[in-house]
């Protein structure tokens, strides 16, 4: 948390009720900028003055701000006495913030009692009723584009992770089936380690211990799978002990850790699939690997243009050097167009692709426009106009940002004869500024 956080807290904020938006009386302001003024921006200690604060002024008109200021400290330090102290106010307030439903969700469960679990259960069905909400306008439709899939992808998670958190409750009630059911149905949705881990938690308290073991065995591998996963010790010391137990010795637990390996691995591949449905380009980390689409529907696979010299032309609408630097393009084609070992792409970065078509009528282009489709962010363009080379190979050879008028069409020429293998190698590619 920081000051600048504190103080606008005492802002009179638009959209706010006529009570909330009172200003605090000089006393007030003069005590507050005093104890913040001592704490050094810790954290904790920021936390321990507005505390102080709020005892010394119960009536602060600006109680329900420094309320929400101690919410997101409480989080940040996943501090879960103040996130009960101050959660279910903070959440009377502002019922539908996914993220304070999901932190005293956790903070109720990590309690572990059975007050606290049904408690936890109301805000979880709460959070899940606002994720269906936040999404029900979406149309997941194969084929949708990059956004549709990032939404699809979001979706997933947040879903998974309430049913997560529902299966969770529902155990420390001791309604061991509906947790079962709800935790199988988080790691079908989204296979993940917590998933798998639950699903296991609530068999092997039902006594299924050894379809326990087979989840317990996933989130083992898919921990691996991903990275080092902190518990991952842990889920090895609890999968041999399992083992153990239905097997009388370890022997053979290697053997059920590869195949469990090889399970999870296709299952992780079938999720890429899956959201591939909705944009080919999803997870891609080789751009020759991508399919680029076009404001007439056309699609362009990458890979069919190996063996050529492919020049890419990154754009936008509002883009007035691109604009500038148009002609310049045109000239540089006009020097290779009886040359079919090299390629020109126009390749437009807007995020409104409605704006592409009219614009390029307007401005009687009449080169074939394709939507970059993420391969702006996989090449890491951050500035437009950007020139990329790719060689014949596939590999970037080549990078120009920005142009410089005088000379923009006989340097990309020379850099094209190249990677065309015309002329001698130049020295490692250099940006020139616009």
């Amino acid at each position: 948390m920081t000051r600048l956080y504190i103080w606008l807290a005492f802002a009179a904020l638009p959209g706010l009720p006529l009570a909330a938006q009172t200003a605090p009386s000089t006393a007030e302001q003069q005590a507050l900028r005093q104890a913040i003024s001592e704490t050094g921006n810790s954290p904790i200690e920021m936390a321990h003055a507005i505390e102080h604060h709020l005892r010394q002024y119960p009536n602060s008109p600006q109680k329900a701000e420094l309320e929400r200021a101690l919410m997101k400290t409480a989080i940040d330090l996943t501090d879960d006495r103040r996130i009960l102290l101050y959660g279910e106010d903070v959440l009377a307030r502002d019922p539908d913030n996914r993220q304070y439903l999901q932190a005293v969700s956790a903070a109720l469960l990590r309690s572990g009692n059975h007050a606290n679990a049904e408690r936890a259960l109301l805000h979880a069905r709460h959070l899940e009723e606002v994720i269906r909400a936040t999404y029900k306008d979406d149309k997941f439709v194969p084929g949708g584009g990059r956004e549709v899939a990032r939404r699809k992808d979001e979706f997933d998670r947040a879903l998974a992770s309430v049913l997560i958190f529902e299966a969770r409750a529902q155990g420390l009630l001791d309604h061991r089936d509906d947790a079962i059911k709800l935790a199988e149905s988080s790691y079908q949705l989204f296979p993940s380690v917590e998933g798998a881990r639950e699903a296991s938690r609530w068999l092997s308290a039902s006594g299924q211990d050894r379809e326990a073991l087979e989840y317990l065995a996933e989130a083992f591998t898919i921990g691996g799978l991903h990275s080092a996963d902190v518990d991952g010790a842990n889920d090895r010391a609890h999968l041999s002990e399992l083992y153990s137990k239905l097997n009388g010795s370890e022997a053979g637990l290697g053997d059920l850790i590869l195949k469990t390996y090889d399970q999870t691995a296709k299952q992780l591949a079938d999720r890429r699939a899956e959201l591939r449905r909705y944009d080919p380009n999803n997870q891609l980390k080789d751009p020759l690997a991508f399919t680029l689409s076009s404001p007439d529907g056309d699609k362009l696979a990458l890979s069919s243009l190996l063996g050529k010299v492919v020049v890419l032309d990154f754009w936008a609408t509002w883009c007035g050097p691109c604009r500038a630097q148009h002609p310049l393009y045109e000239e540089t084609k006009a020097r290779f167009k009886d040359n079919p070992d090299v390629m020109f792409l126009s390749i437009d970065t807007d995020d409104n692709h409605a704006l592409v078509k009219p614009f390029v009528e307007s401005q009687k282009w009449t080169q074939k426009i394709y939507f970059d489709d993420g391969l702006q962010y996989l090449l890491q363009v951050s500035n437009i106009p950007t020139t990329v080379i790719f060689g014949k190979k596939g590999e970037v050879l080549d990078r120009m940002i920005g142009y410089l008028p005088d000379r923009f069409v006989d340097m990309l020429t020379e850099r094209i004869n190249d990677a065309l293998g015309k002329s001698a190698p130049l020295a490692p590619a250099q940006a020139i500024s616009q």
